[in-house]
């Protein structure tokens, strides 16, 4: 049988219907789809994919069940070194990290592992029914900090190992980012539950409402009998861009925009959370916080969308499937592109007109890219008198994200860098003894996979030490 060169297209919903509602816009392959792409798979020795992929999924394995139709076996070997499989085949960059190393990628379109990973999973999901099996207790006992994808993917693993896990959660809905940055048309929550249900079976206690540096300290974690602690409480600061206009009625920081929307539910017409719907928004950034708060707000019922980026389309580091799918949406990417003032109503003669401090538009002005900036991108520079206004009723600002100081202002001996991040060693180890860190909470936003791949080389340290 002739190799397929390019990779099976992921059947999506159409454009004009799925930019009106909130259900999953990629539908998922068939069986037989998925069968289909396994058989392109060359099953290299060297298996370079597996090298690409931050949790050292055994790719070739479980590819190499799924073409003998082997579903079972193939979700049985993901599950060895991931604990959120349904997650990963959703929101993880494939294209940058395992298909990226496809060795098939060199000739041709790189085998669908993403893809396949999400059919796997989705259906151990919906045909499986034996509970996985609980470890026998090692006698330890270890405390989580958030619930994101590296604090339970930690949890994940240390209770494999048999430890006693108990992940704190600050808000009431265990999932991190997963339940409240990423929407439901791109992680339905209802996946998130699922995952978090199955390390539940496996052990792992969970504690929702728990601000760890209010409600309970670092140390009194120790002090309840916790022999070590992972701090993933990721970097839900939001940063701004300090200029004049911010403080408008009517401008986000994408995590609250994204928060009200998908933990609070906002889009549903009888919920009670505020939010702004309709008229001209305007989201400031170009990473997929931007995009998933772009798509949210037009599925909010927003008649126009833009995104300005001070970059070009090239330079923009949003997942290009996140970008083409906003593309077809509608959504209007004003590239290079930088804002400069938000602009709000005010009525001096009526200082009660309810339209007072609302944000009416933003100026921006136009940029060129200049020589490379330390990251190697050329830096852009504005272009003299090129200032416009841009109307709009809602602006969301996406430009990334900062850790929460909480932790280290109530933990003595806690190192940070200039950045706020928890510094660690390569093994996940902080300057407290014990107490180890990894995810956002280190490297400030960054993506689910790489979180999971620092809640994992975490684990290990922890099972290690404990081993000794």
């Amino acid at each position: 049988m002739a190799l397929d060169p390019k990779k099976h297209a992921m059947p999506v919903q159409d454009p004009q219907v799925r930019a009106h509602n909130f259900n999953e816009v990629a539908l998922g392959y068939t069986h037989e789809m998925a069968l289909a792409e396994a058989q392109r798979c060359l099953n290299c020795k060297n298996r370079p994919c597996v090298q690409g992929c931050p949790v050292n999924i055994s790719i070739p394995e479980f590819i190499a069940c799924l073409k003998k139709d082997d579903i079972e076996g193939a979700y049985q070997v993901i599950n060895k070194t991931s604990s959120l499989p349904a997650v990963c085949g959703r929101v993880c960059p494939q294209e940058s990290q395992c298909e990226s190393k496809c060795t098939l990628g060199i000739k041709f379109e790189p085998v669908g592992i993403g893809r396949l990973e999400r059919f796997v999973a989705d259906w151990h999901n919906a045909n499986s029914t034996a509970a996985p099996q609980k470890a026998a207790s090692n006698g330890h006992k270890v405390a989580i900090v958030g619930s994101g994808p590296s604090g339970l993917t930690c949890a994940g693993d240390l209770a494999k190992a048999g430890f006693e896990v108990t992940v704190y959660e600050a808000l009431h809905v265990a999932g991190g980012v997963l339940v409240y940055g990423i929407p439901e048309f791109r992680l339905p929550k209802s996946i998130v539950a699922k995952e978090v249900d199955t390390l539940k079976q496996l052990g792992v206690e969970f504690v929702t409402n728990a601000v760890i540096g209010k409600t309970l300290t670092i140390d009194e974690l120790f002090e309840d009998g916790n022999e070590a602690v992972f701090v993933g409480s990721g970097a839900g600061l939001p940063n701004f861009m300090g200029i004049p206009g911010e403080s408008l009625k009517g401008v986000y920081s994408a995590n609250e925009f994204l928060t009200r929307s998908n933990l609070m539910k906002a889009f549903r017409d009888k919920c009670d959370t505020p939010i702004m719907k309709g008229g001209k928004v305007v989201v400031v950034g170009g990473g997929n916080v931007a995009m998933d708060a772009a798509r949210t707000a037009l599925r909010l019922g927003a008649e126009k969308v833009y995104i300005v980026y001070r970059r070009s389309m090239q330079e923009l580091p949003a997942r290009k499937e996140e970008v083409e799918h906003a593309e077809e949406e509608g959504i209007d990417f004003q590239l290079l592109r930088n804002p400069v003032e938000i602009l709000g109503f005010q009525n001096p003669e009526n200082p009660r007109d309810e339209r007072n401090g609302f944000v009416t538009g933003m100026k921006v002005v136009k940029m060129e890219l200049g020589e490379p900036d330390a990251k190697g991108r050329r830096r852009p520079v504005a272009v003299e008198g090129s200032e416009y206004v841009l109307d709009c009723d809602t602006v969301v600002i996406a430009i990334g994200t900062s850790p929460n100081p909480l932790i280290k202002s109530t933990t003595a001996g806690l190192e940070v860098n200039a950045h706020g991040g928890i510094i660690v060693n390569e093994e996940g180890l902080t300057s407290r003894e014990n107490v180890y860190a990894g995810g956002d909470a280190v490297t400030g936003a960054a993506t689910v996979i790489s979180a999971m791949g620092a809640g994992k080389t975490a684990a290990k340290a922890i099972i290690d030490h404990f081993a000794k």
